[in-house]
């Protein structure tokens, strides 16, 4: 019973952190280009892409989620395990890309040649978040 509570919680934590990190990076990078579309409207695109990069790791723990579904009841305690470490990566990892996004927001947005240099260093944080879903697929 206990390990199928574990295992549940788990479930919703890897969902739930994952989720919280993605909306707040993608609003806090979204803060930014709502500032930045008021200097430099042309660049738009740009914003938008840099706003919704911090989404992804919602998506990774969506993925965990699915992939750790069916072993909930069985193995609780790693799925929890497994759902926090996850969880907790994808949503750190989320918020500071947003803020590495929404720095180079502003940078488009004051005529500097930043984009693709923005683009780099927030794939990053991204890459731990990706090393945390890996790390579960071993499991």
């Amino acid at each position: 019973m206990l390990t199928t509570i574990l295992g549940y919680l788990g479930l919703g934590l890897v969902l739930a952190l994952a989720g919280i990190g993605s909306a707040i990076g993608t609003t806090t990078a979204g803060n930014a280009a709502e500032g930045a579309l008021k200097r430099k409207p042309e660049a738009s695109g740009n914003y938008m892409v840099l706003s919704a990069l911090p989404a992804t790791q919602g998506i990774y723990g969506f993925v965990a989620f699915f992939m750790l579904m069916g072993q909930a009841a069985e193995n609780g305690a790693m799925v929890f395990g497994i759902g926090a470490s996850v969880g907790l990566v994808c949503m750190l990892s989320a918020i500071r890309q947003g803020q590495v996004c929404a720095n180079g927001i502003v940078g488009v947005s004051q005529g500097h040649d930043v984009f693709t240099n923005t683009l780099i260093y927030a794939a990053l944080p991204e890459f731990y978040a990706i090393l945390g879903l890996v790390g579960a697929l071993m499991l």
